[in-house]
């Protein structure tokens, strides 16, 4: 009997499938075919990093259509025109101007584009072996060479040269129902709708209203304060915090005034010259959310207000509103000086994993030479403003300021070398004035005292960073084993982060602007490393530094760093011969109530449980089981070696629950204090593993699929994996290979975990990194 009402299901769902085919029965694009692009293209065509610029997570994305132009292109000797999505151009006529060319429906001569055509095609006609590895002559991820085949001609080259490199490239491709439906659709002329585009809903205008009118505002002191905002959020996924369901929103700079239809000033940098007024809008994010590009902001009333105390309740005056010139967006600590310094440094504290994530996850997709100056884990902690002279000291303040201009502005060739040697002497001739301000205001020296606790329940005050080779993700909390350094970053600090790396960043600039920006985030991490030993006793402090700049470490030293203060005394009293460990520990217990991620699987005492105490049984089971890949070096766990930087892991309960880890591999280095070479730097026996409970980072790497009554089998297969081979065989047995025939279904379903636990940040995956093993 069971088997009736199954066969009639069966028959329900082909008819649905077939009911576009009808003749009077038009497919429709935000019903049928953008889900299916959402489940299948996406993933690999959003951001910059997109297959020739082809965009798929929206109409527009689509009908601006593909090109043959680069935006990482690491020989650019003059400025690219940016092509930002929703931005850069409105129409695909205008895209087309801009060398864009179409890849399907109207090809804007006439005639049909087909490439999307072709390209599905050829996926189809060469498959791969359900579960088998993919061929290793086949080119993926990041650095493969795209060839942007525009017409018949140039498409027949790439199918002769690439058979088997069809769309979607080196994956389970369409079921045969999608394929149909899609191949219907581009026959009828490949029509899009605007069913999936966003406006914003009646009780999220009311909030929008409030927020436009608070930003554009007339008067100069207000003025100012709205330029800073903008400038610190235009990056920025913004939500409504206190509607369940709100969309998400960008901050915009228009010709045109709240109740006007947006206009938008099209310039390069948030900061460059907007040739004329400016009015401050918010409109709705479109297209498909993916998770690399979505760093969220929370917008409330009480943040209204907040934000109105600590910019305009303080008595102070605007003067000559600063312009747009090389000088004032070369230095932020100058053009802004006027606005209470207290106010934008407790904005930035209050929403410091925001701030943090924009330097480490955005504004670019990949960039391996941003991320050779970051340790692979690292935690980060903030100078309190009460122990901020730059806050405190208006003297200092005043003194300092100039010397905190960043690189980048002149951008030609032969501008990288005296450019480079300017602002590398303004820096040092800071960091040698802050060592004598701090040394006299403070003769007894730092504590904890001077960390910023987040006011007692704010969670912003821990972070920790993660690096995954040319990416890298953030995190609230103190999270994995103790690391080799910790940043402890105050206001000059975190504002330079942030305007050297975000708002001054062109990732359509020269290769002059790219290096020059990249060698100045290399001597901000020094700072914040040095900030952090100044809590040491003086007597360890070179041996730490030294022990964080191996090799050729010392050589930049040497060159561009300077010596660490080893003279200036420290208020914490220490009792272990271990003091850069102790200090962790009491920095764990001391900010307790802050730390959003206690981590008994990374930092298991010996006996310890090594589970987390609020996750179901089934889970604790896997946590401990875990706890015993974590926080060993590759010399006594050499599969270490063999894991890829980030690898989710889904452990299925067979009752209907699962849980998700990330194993994420920390590479370790003898410094970090180079753009290249990071090969001659690294110590592969040094190697660890953390254990995440969650979804860390936007690019995975590879992924295990394991039943929870495998997992034991599971973990002690790896820890037996000493060679390739061997950790293919794990692979083949537990591995979401790229051709597994379920391959779409669990790749969404860490999103789907990401949406149940923490909805606000879900968004899609990138599979670009995903390996072949």
């Amino acid at each position: 009997m069971p088997l009736f009402p199954a066969l009639f299901r069966l028959l329900l769902l082909t008819a649905a499938a077939l009911l576009p085919l009808a003749a009077s029965a038009q497919v429709s694009w935000s019903r049928q075919i953008q889900p299916i692009f959402e489940n299948k293209c996406v993933a690999c065509h959003a951001c910059y990093e997109s297959p020739c610029q082809l965009n798929l997570g929206s109409a527009d994305g689509l009908n601006r259509g593909a090109t043959q132009a680069l935006v990482y292109d690491g020989a650019r000797t003059k400025p690219a025109a940016p092509t930002r999505l929703f931005t850069d151009a409105n129409t695909a006529a205008d895209w087309r101007k801009k060398g864009f060319y179409a890849v399907a429906g109207n090809d804007g001569r006439g005639g049909q584009a087909r490439l999307l055509a072709q390209m599905l095609a050829l996926g189809r006609e060469n498959g791969f072996v359900a579960g088998e590895r993919l061929p290793d002559d086949l080119v993926l991820g990041v650095t493969r060479q795209n060839t942007c085949p525009a017409d018949d001609q140039s498409f027949d080259k790439y199918r002769r040269k690439h058979p088997r490199e069809g769309m979607p490239l080196g994956v389970t491709g369409l079921s045969d129902s999608e394929y149909t439906l899609v191949s219907q659709w581009l026959q009828e002329g490949a029509p899009t709708d605007n069913a999936l585009v966003r406006h914003a809903r009646p009780e999220e205008q009311v909030q929008l209203q409030q927020w436009e009118a608070f930003l554009n505002q007339r008067g100069p002191r207000e003025r100012l304060m709205a330029r800073w905002l903008y400038e610190h959020l235009f990056l920025a996924h913004l939500y409504f915090s206190d509607l369940p369901d709100s969309q998400f929103f960008e901050l915009v700079r228009s010709h045109t005034p709240p109740g006007k239809p947006i206009r938008i000033i099209t310039t390069a940098a948030p900061n460059d010259d907007p040739q004329g007024p400016v009015y401050y809008r918010l409109r709705p994010v479109q297209g498909v959310i993916v998770l690399k590009t979505h760093i969220t902001f929370p917008l409330s009333p009480a943040l209204l207000a907040r934000t109105r105390q600590q910019f305009l309740a303080p008595a102070w005056k605007a003067g000559t509103l600063p312009g747009y010139d090389e000088a004032a967006r070369a230095n932020p600590f100058t053009t802004f000086a006027a606005l209470p310094a207290r106010g934008r440094y407790q904005f930035m504290l209050d929403h410091a994993e925001y701030f943090v994530r924009t330097f480490i996850r955005g504004p670019v997709c990949h960039g391996q030479i941003a991320t050779d100056v970051i340790r692979d884990q690292f935690w980060t902690i903030f100078q309190k403003p009460d122990s901020d002279l730059y806050i405190t000291d208006p003297v200092h303040r005043a003194t300092a300021s100039p010397l905190l201009g960043l690189a980048g502005q002149k951008d030609g060739l032969l501008d990288l070398a005296p450019e480079w040697a300017r602002f590398k002497r303004d820096r040092n001739l800071y960091q040698r004035l802050r060592s004598a301000a701090y040394a006299a205001a403070e003769p007894q020296g730092a504590s904890l005292d001077d960390v910023w606790n987040g006011d007692g329940g704010n969670r912003n005050a821990l972070l920790t960073v993660f690096r995954h080779f040319d990416s890298a993700a953030v995190r609230q909390g103190l999270i994995g084993e103790i690391p080799q350094t910790f940043w402890l970053m105050d206001y000059p600090l975190f504002e330079r982060t942030y305007y050297g790396l975000v708002a001054n960043f062109n990732v359509f600039g020269t290769v002059s602007h790219q290096a020059q920006t990249r060698l100045y985030f290399d001597l901000i991490r020094n700072g914040a490393e040095i900030n952090f030993l100044r809590l040491l006793p003086p007597k360890v402090r070179r041996t730490v530094y030294d022990d964080w700049y191996q090799g050729s470490g010392k050589l930049k030293v040497w060159l561009d760093y300077g010596e660490p203060d080893t003279g200036a005394p420290t208020r914490e009293a220490y009792a272990t011969a271990n003091p850069h460990d102790e200090l962790a520990e009491r920095l764990l217990t001391r900010f307790a109530a802050v730390n959003a991620r206690p981590d008994p699987i990374n930092r298991c005492a010996a006996g310890a449980d090594c589970s987390r105490p609020e996750a179901p049984e089934f889970a604790r089971i896997a946590d401990r089981a875990l706890a015993r890949l974590a926080a060993k070096p590759a010399a006594q766990l050499p599969v270490v070696k063999l894991m890829p930087e980030l690898t989710l892991l889904r452990v299925r309960d067979g009752q209907g629950h699962r849980e998700v880890y990330s194993l994420i591999r920390n590479r370790a280095h003898s410094n970090v204090a180079f753009m290249l070479g990071e090969d001659w730097r690294y110590q592969p026996e040094q190697d660890t593993l953390t254990v995440f409970p969650g979804v860390q980072g936007s690019y995975p790497n590879f992924a295990f699929d394991v039943p929870s009554d495998e997992l034991e089998r599971f973990v002690a297969a790896l820890r037996l994996a000493g060679s390739p081979e061997e950790f293919q065989a794990v692979a083949a047995r537990w591995g979401v290979r790229r051709t597994r025939t379920d391959f779409w279904e669990v790749f969404h379903d860490f999103t789907a975990y990401m949406r149940e636990t923490e909805p606000r940040e879900a968004g899609l995956l990138d599979m670009n990194r995903w390996e072949n093993f």
